[in-house]
């Protein structure tokens, strides 16, 4: 449920994404293949694939499959050409929904998010219907336990942050796409463990729900689109209530 600083929001998301194993490390090896295609298989000179090995070993995915992944992406094993795709759409109560797909077939993936968002009150829209609600960016959710928020403010403004926001138990760190992985490096050198590191959409605009049911409605639309193959992350800009998110 990317798009939230909502703390009880992101460890209700986390634990779904900790349930579900096997669907996480297909996610991150379709990443890491991406990235090591772009950039190569070396971490040390591909920031990207040195924010995704890490990620990788934070949910305890084997050695060898990161390996393996890499080596797809460089050409040293054979693999299916994967791309990244953005769907758009709504959901009940008009709430968007930004879905980030890695596919190998670009038909199953369309055929199947459409399916999900009819199937559960929702409908997919055109390119731009939704992103404008939306502001593509970093985002580090980190522990208050983890840094005080003025090592974070050294650390990470000098690597680009726009803001840091001190939500109680953790802070939040949001930076420009173009510098996310910087500060990913950064925190990573200076030993700052973070919960999420993500670049995702974040709702400039957002649709207040204030009834469990509706609420309950966009959660099922939400948790079928992320069990789906392809789907990496579901973004949405509803808000609702910290009572209706943990009842």
């Amino acid at each position: 449920m990317a798009g939230h600083s909502k703390w009880a929001t992101t460890k209700r998301h986390k634990a779904a994404v900790d349930a579900k194993r096997g669907k996480i490390f297909s996610v991150i090896s379709k990443d890491i293949t991406l990235a090591a295609r772009s950039a190569g298989g070396d971490s040390e000179f591909n920031p990207r694939l040195r924010t995704l090995i890490l990620k990788a070993k934070q949910v305890n995915m084997p050695a060898e499959n990161i390996d393996r992944a890499i080596k797809k992406g460089t050409g040293e094993l054979p693999g299916q050409i994967i791309e990244e795709i953005v769907y758009e759409g709504y959901g009940p109560a008009g709430v968007g929904v930004i879905v980030e797909c890695t596919t190998d077939n670009r038909n199953r993936s369309v055929s199947e998010v459409r399916s999900t968002f009819s199937k559960y009150g929702g409908n997919l829209a055109s390119e731009g219907a939704v992103a404008h609600n939306f502001k593509y960016s970093g985002q580090f959710l980190i522990e208050s336990t983890k840094s005080s928020e003025e090592q974070l403010w050294e650390i990470a403004l000098d690597a680009g942050a726009e803001d840091i926001k001190n939500h109680g138990d953790h802070f939040e760190v949001l930076c420009p796409v173009n510098e996310f992985y910087k500060i990913s490096n950064a925190l990573t050198d200076n030993h700052i463990v973070c919960i999420e590191a993500e670049r995702l959409y974040l709702p400039i605009i957002q649709v207040p729900i204030h009834e469990k049911q509706t609420l309950q409605k966009i959660l099922r639309l939400i948790d079928h689109l992320e069990e789906l193959e392809d789907v990496k992350t579901v973004h949405t800009n509803f808000e609702a209530e910290e009572t209706l998110l943990t009842d």
